[in-house]
């Protein structure tokens, strides 16, 4: 049988990325996004907004990148593969919990803009010439000083 583990999210971080250090020097830098979906409930033909939150595990130089560009409610596009982790509590209980192993993190909402200076104000306009009672250089004789 044949399978394919790849999952596709875009969505919002729900906090600032928590950036890590294993032993060996590798960062791991982890990620909880928010996926929304809106669809119209048939029956009372509300309009509803559910929520999914995934945590998402970003390795290497990309996990530098999201701590240094990334903050909560930034959006972000996340291809990965599901991850199955499993562990036991103090009590002795195993739990287990599914994870996106990020392959690619595409930051989507531009980088931040520095606040754009106030604009100069705008020169006043050069004083009109004081009117004369003599003609210019450039009328003639036969043009009426009208």
């Amino acid at each position: 049988m044949a399978s394919y583990n790849r999952v596709v999210l875009i969505g919002n971080l729900c906090r600032d990325p928590d950036l890590k250090k294993t032993p060996s020097g590798l960062s791991v830098c982890e990620l909880r996004l928010a996926v929304s979906e809106t669809f119209r409930n048939r029956a009372t033909n509300e309009r509803t907004e559910r929520t999914c939150y995934v945590d998402v595990t970003v390795w290497n130089q990309q996990a530098d990148l999201c701590r240094q560009y990334l903050a909560k409610g930034s959006p972000v596009f996340i291809e990965g593969r599901l991850a199955y982790d499993e562990w036991k509590t103090p009590q002795g209980e195993t739990r287990s919990k599914l994870r996106v192993q990020a392959d690619r993190v595409q930051f989507l909402g531009g980088a931040p803009r520095p606040q754009a200076p106030a604009p100069a104000p705008a020169p006043a306009p050069a004083p009109a010439a004081p009117a004369s009672d003599y003609p210019s250089a450039e009328s003639s004789p036969d043009d009426p000083p009208f």
